[in-house]
């Protein structure tokens, strides 16, 4: 096993496909997580979009409690703290969060499963910059799941009409300051995503761990320049396995940098609402036999998700 999570430019697709697809493929069987730099996504508009969120966790409580929409799972809007809690946790997660999804005519088939946005008055730019920043990572995850294709000998453009109406979420999150002695390590329990393929951008402090093959804690900071792309639940299941949902956790750093808060933006990209996971066939063989005898769509398998981490 490679020492370290690698990192990739992404603009080798375009000049050095065939080596690119094979690296970024290998990466992710044994990982499950990869780096990705030269992605184009400008600094102005991450930064744009940090500053915008870390100035709504700073509004008073009972304000963006007025963006909590009780008995939604969280699919919009605000979730306060003390709510997520990972699968099998004794503890709930020490994190508050937003939720942004994706725009859809409201007379989509997709409308009741995917509500409409929810924005905050208070914060000037923040529908621009967050919904911005959705779409540029909502265009990269595409790109990422071309190569993940070709590497399992799928058609490059497999992904695209099971992502263009994906419910996918951009999630700002702020980690509080731990200012308690009797709390718990980790900020963000042991957990995998349920998606198709997250994307971390520009996390402001130390504490993202990788679950390595070996049952050790790998951390993983990436440079400013990276977008920490992971495989979910959800393709782990498509691709009967091939490509790993690695468990990872975020732990609070030591001493005084546990004083200080935490952020990170995650960007889940699922698929379409009404696609069926069912093990690709060319990920099933005599080696690697199909893991499932059940279909389930992308919605039902989100809802069983949910309710598992309390969101629903």
């Amino acid at each position: 096993m490679s020492a370290a999570i690698p990192t990739l430019d992404i603009r080798r697709y375009d000049t050095d496909r065939d080596a690119f697809v094979a690296e970024l493929g290998a990466a992710y069987r044994e990982w499950g997580f990869a780096g990705i730099r030269g992605h184009g996504i400008s600094d102005e508009l991450i930064s744009g979009a940090y500053e915008c969120f870390r100035a709504f966790f700073a509004l008073p409580t009972e304000t963006k409690m007025n963006y909590h929409l009780a008995g939604s799972g969280g699919a919009r809007g605000y979730t306060p703290f003390g709510v997520e809690t990972a699968k099998d946790s004794k503890y709930p997660d020490l994190k508050e969060f937003w939720h942004i999804g994706r725009e859809i005519p409201r007379d989509s088939r997709f409308a009741e499963v995917m509500p409409p946005n929810l924005w905050p008055a208070e914060v000037a730019g923040f529908r621009d910059l967050g919904y911005g920043l959705y779409t540029a990572l909502d265009h990269l995850g595409s790109r990422v799941l071309r190569a993940l294709a070709l590497h399992i000998d799928l058609p490059e453009t497999f992904f695209e009409d099971k992502i263009d109406f994906g419910n996918s979420i951009l999630r700002p999150i702020h980690y509080p300051p731990i200012t308690a002695v009797d709390i718990p390590n980790v900020r963000a329990g042991a957990h995998e995503d349920i998606n198709f393929i997250t994307l971390l951008v520009g996390a402001s402090a130390a504490g993202l761990e990788v679950k390595s093959r070996a049952g050790e804690w790998v951390p993983f900071t990436s440079d400013s320049d990276t977008i920490v792309v992971n495989i979910g639940d959800m393709l782990q299941r498509l691709t009967n396995h091939v490509y790993p949902s690695t468990t990872h956790r975020v732990v609070n750093p030591p001493g005084e940098l546990a004083r200080k808060p935490r952020y990170s933006v995650p960007f889940f990209l699922h698929p379409n609402p009404d696609v069926v996971l069912d093990p690709l066939p060319s990920c099933v063989s005599p080696d690697n036999p199909s893991r499932y005898s059940n279909s389930i769509t992308s919605h039902e398998y989100l809802m069983e998700r949910l309710r598992e981490i309390k969101l629903a």
